[in-house]
């Protein structure tokens, strides 16, 4: 297919720039035409930027007939609304993680993307975070032999450039919880990727951050149907911490070892690399937007 994309950017905040970034260095396909945001200021920057079209709701948008697809970065409760009305324009719709604060909405979302006939996607770029896929690379070929279990870690500093503004991402209301539905849920489809399924869930949670509503601290311990047990752990507290890893798969043969958020890196550990290879690769966060 080589036919151009009419793309529009529905949200111009923190994680658009990801997005944009993306486009702009590796996709060819793809231009966009619309920016769209209740702050003219923001809009009227990334149209600028891109060529676009600013403007100020989706309504207006949809009746210019401005694009064919559509990236939704709105905060978690309005992904509902916005998705059925995009599908119901007949647009292709790339919608940011979580689906909806809850199950019931997620289901509602699915239901109108398979009656839509349009493409529909789930913006879950952590499946294409480089790091993870060599990761999946080195499991398939043996170098670290049967899998037997794993460490997620999603433990960060409060960092003001995710929480302008009206700081959505602190009210429990808007994001359906905390940081485990949030960010955090960018550290379980890597493991659903070496592991398999989940099965089963115990965990805690606590409140450290005081100005988070929901969970700011999560430990739990998941099985897969692989029969694999993996720790999964998410923090975010406003106070310096030390380094940290962001995954560590142990094997009947090794070890590999990811580099915390948002750099990464990948080392493997095994008989022939007793201190440690370090692979080479185009690490890091913002990567894993160039495949999604």
């Amino acid at each position: 297919m080589t036919t151009e994309v009419r793309l529009a950017l529905l949200g111009c905040g923190a994680i658009a720039r990801y997005h944009l970034d993306a486009i702009k260095g590796h996709v060819s396909r793809v231009r966009v035409t619309a920016c769209i945001d209740a702050d003219a200021t923001r809009a009227s920057a990334y149209a600028a930027e891109t060529g676009g079209t600013a403007f100020a709701s989706l309504d207006d948008a949809i009746s210019a007939d401005a694009f064919d697809a559509i990236s939704i970065m709105l905060p978690h409760d309005l992904h509902e609304s916005t998705t059925l009305k995009c599908l119901a324009a007949g647009k292709h719709v790339m919608l940011e993680k979580p689906m909806a604060p809850t199950l019931e909405a997620s289901a509602r979302i699915l239901d109108a993307a398979r009656a839509s006939g349009r493409v529909f996607m789930l913006a879950e770029n952590a499946q294409y975070w480089p790091e993870v896929v060599a990761a999946l690379n080195l499991i398939r070929e043996g170098e670290i032999g049967d899998l037997v279990t794993g460490r997620a870690a999603f433990v960060s500093e409060y960092n003001p450039y995710w929480f302008t503004g009206q700081a959505w991402r602190l009210s429990q209301a808007r994001t359906g919880g905390g940081i485990t539905i949030d960010g955090g849920s960018h550290w379980v489809r890597p493991m659903r990727m070496w592991f398999g399924n989940i099965t089963r869930v115990v965990g805690v949670v606590g409140y450290p951050m005081e100005e988070m509503q929901g969970d700011s601290l999560m430990r739990s311990l998941v099985q897969f149907e692989s029969g694999v047990y993996a720790s999964y752990d998410g923090m975010m507290v406003n106070t310096p911490l030390g380094p940290q890893e962001s995954w560590r798969i142990t094997g009947t043969d090794g070890e590999i070892v990811i580099g915390g958020f948002p750099g990464g890196g990948v080392t493997l550990y095994n008989r022939k690399y007793r201190s440690g290879r370090s692979l080479d690769g185009n690490w890091g966060y913002a990567m894993s937007f160039v495949g999604e």
